[in-house]
């Protein structure tokens, strides 16, 4: 599975309005919404509802919010870059810059969760996390992952 495969220019928000994490949950629940049939308010209460299980900031300034829904019928993703970290109750205690957000459907956990693996691999790569976050907009943000994901 690749990542660049399901995350397109138009999901990823470089640099992101957001400046808390219920604004960065929401922007980035719009840009999977977006052309899906889906509404906004109810993916988000999916990730809300994943969130409030336990918190998807997984450290280093990354977060990985996700959850399930029957309102899509495919993995969606999106991703963002935040101008100035955001306070995410991370399992580090520290802020988040860089978010991958996923919605799935209830019935398919395995490309949510292999997804989910791929994103973590991919940014434990020191070099790789901080290109990801001086990239100057979504398009060399996704080049970056793609070229990544070559090598």
């Amino acid at each position: 599975m690749l990542l660049s495969n399901l995350l397109t220019p138009q999901r990823i928000r470089v640099p992101m309005a957001a400046t808390d994490k219920s604004g960065a949950l929401r922007e980035l629940v719009e840009l999977v919404a977006n052309g899906s049939g889906a509404s906004p308010e109810e993916l988000l209460r999916a990730v809300l509802d994943r969130e409030a299980l336990l918190s998807t900031g997984i450290g280093h300034g990354i977060a990985l919010p996700h959850g399930k829904s029957p309102l899509v019928n495919e993995l969606r993703v999106s991703a963002g870059v935040a101008a100035n970290p955001i306070p995410y109750e991370s399992l580090d205690g520290g802020p988040a810059r860089l978010f991958f957000l996923l919605v799935g459907p209830e019935s398919e956990a395995g490309p949510h969760v292999k997804a989910l693996g791929r994103i973590s691999r991919l940014v434990r790569n020191d070099e790789l996390r901080e290109r990801l976050l001086a990239a100057p907009d979504a398009e060399e943000f996704y080049r970056l992952l793609r070229d990544a994901e070559r090598e």
